[in-house]
């Protein structure tokens, strides 16, 4: 059946939340090992490679496209805060390939873990752009999301401050993991900045 391309629009999001996903999931299984090597990244590589493809077919679309089922501007953030999702994440597998961080840290997985949470209810929350009816889901999603964000700001900084205040600490590990944690955190700063835009489209069209 011929769907207008102002509705292919939520079909291409669902597309990038998928994504987005798979690589979170990927993540949080890859930090459970006790290295990440070539193979890990090559595979994290082609996940945010097709994030990317994602993306370029949005904004394709995007310039084809008379009719949009929302603000233009509001998709094009849409598309490059979902893009800088995927892109933190495989920033964050690569630094640990780079370094050669073995075993990773508790605070890590916490915000691995916390990542994936934030990337589902993005999911949600962006499948519920659909239905108007379903504005409350969204709303709701989005309110989850900025409290993972909080959330992981505090692990950041609690990690950071006990790793700085260890007089053991080697200084080359502490700026290694220091810069883990914080790109770890930005992702869920990406995070929450889809969510803020979905609240913006929500607010513009009820």
């Amino acid at each position: 059946m011929f769907m207008p391309k102002e509705m292919k629009f939520f079909d291409l999001f669902d597309k990038q939340t998928a994504t987005m996903l798979e690589a979170a999931q990927y993540f949080v299984e890859i930090i459970t090992k006790p290295e990440i090597n070539r193979n890990t990244l090559d595979k994290m590589h082609s996940i945010e490679h097709r994030g990317d493809e994602n993306t370029h077919t949005i904004i394709n679309t995007l310039n084809e496209s008379f009719l949009t089922p929302f603000d233009r501007e509001d998709i094009m953030e849409l598309a490059n805060y979902m893009d800088d999702v995927i892109d933190g994440i495989h920033l964050i597998t690569n630094r640990m390939y780079l370094y050669k961080i073995e075993n990773p840290s508790e605070e890590t997985k916490k915000l691995a873990e916390i990542i994936k949470k934030s990337v589902e209810a993005l999911q949600i929350a962006v499948t519920a752009l659909r239905n108007n009816k379903k504005m409350k889901d969204t709303l709701r999603q989005c309110i989850e999301i900025n409290r993972l964000e909080n959330l992981a700001d505090e692990i950041r900084d609690g990690a950071i401050s006990r790793l700085l205040n260890d007089p053991n600490t080697e200084p080359l590990f502490a700026i290694k993991q220091k810069e883990i944690w914080e790109t770890a955190e930005l992702v869920t700063d990406s995070c929450e900045k889809v969510a803020n835009v979905l609240e913006s489209i929500l607010v513009k069209n009820n």
